[in-house]
């Protein structure tokens, strides 16, 4: 068996206008732009990456931005909820300037013991934001936010499924255990410090979520490059459908549909996102994959425009 899973390695979700997602990303919620790509398998969408300073696993957002994307449906099938870590006692601040910028958040809630600001970007994703007395010191120097009320990466997502004994058996053997329960809501915990939480709701009922903007295209965990190959194998072994392991030049993945159709990725933290620029210019030109230069024209002409 491989090493544990320590926790979420990024989480890709699907936008519709690019420079609205940039702004929103950035200017309110305080991330960084630490690459500005192209989705690999359609070089006429953006890929475009929100994290800390340095674009550490366990901190990375990404989005495909379709401009013509249809909102789509949240639901069974999906992760229904992408959760970040701030600060104990940030809620405050951050329930005012997240209204303060037209995101609208519902009244915070506790949750097993937490407090829980839910809200949504501009496309209708669900977030939230969990305060925690743990959470690491931030890493984001050029932030808008405060430190102190600063988003310092996951806290983890909420998988909506509509039977969840398989996935919840995936994710003791990814080296997740069961640490609480409420009513539907059950809670798996890594040892990981970033995005160590998966919540699984279960609800035999649930419509089935619907791609489009607004909704979580797939979640992925962080492996080594050295059992990346292995942990292939163990979702050979039960029944699922892995591809083979992808170059995606920041990182290596492989990617499957858990027995819930939720997409998994298991991503390799190396060479991460300073291979191809300097760490103080991330994000700030269009980069591409050596594979895809011969196309650059082509491609910067086919992509809407975007300032950074």
């Amino acid at each position: 068996m491989p090493e544990d899973i320590p926790g979420i390695h990024h989480v890709t979700a699907i936008a519709s206008d690019p420079q609205r997602n940039f702004e929103f990303y950035t200017e309110t919620l305080g991330l960084r732009l630490v690459k500005q790509s192209i989705n690999q398998d359609d070089v006429s969408v953006y890929h475009l990456f929100y994290a800390d300073h340095e674009g550490t696993p366990g901190t990375s957002m990404t989005f495909f931005p379709y401009t013509d994307a249809r909102r789509g449906q949240v639901g069974a099938g999906q992760a229904n909820a992408v959760s970040f870590l701030v600060p104990d006692g940030s809620i405050d601040y951050w329930r005012g300037r997240l209204e303060d910028a037209g995101a609208e958040p519902d009244e915070p809630r506790d949750r097993f013991g937490d407090t829980v600001l839910p809200f949504t970007d501009p496309d209708g994703l669900p977030l939230e934001l969990v305060a925690r007395t743990d959470a690491p010191p931030a890493n984001l120097p050029e932030s808008q936010v405060p430190h102190a009320h600063a988003i310092r990466g996951f806290f983890g997502v909420t998988l909506s499924l509509t039977s969840s004994d398989r996935t919840g058996d995936l994710l003791k053997a990814m080296g997740y255990r069961q640490t609480d329960r409420d009513g539907t809501r059950k809670r798996y915990e890594a040892d990981g410090e970033l995005g160590y939480v998966v919540d699984v709701l279960e609800d035999p009922q649930a419509r089935r979520g619907i791609p489009g903007a607004g909704t979580v295209h797939h979640v992925a965990f962080r492996v080594t490059e050295d059992e990346q190959p292995a942990w292939r194998d163990l979702l050979i072994d039960r029944d699922l459908r892995p591809t083979e392991v992808i170059d995606r030049k920041w990182f290596k993945s492989v990617y499957a549909r858990e027995h819930g159709t939720v997409l998994f990725e298991y991503a390799t933290a190396e060479p991460g996102y300073t291979v191809d620029e300097d760490l103080d210019s991330l994000g700030e030109r269009l980069v591409l994959p050596e594979w895809f230069e011969d196309r650059r024209e082509e491609i910067e002409a086919g992509l809407p425009e975007l300032s950074p």
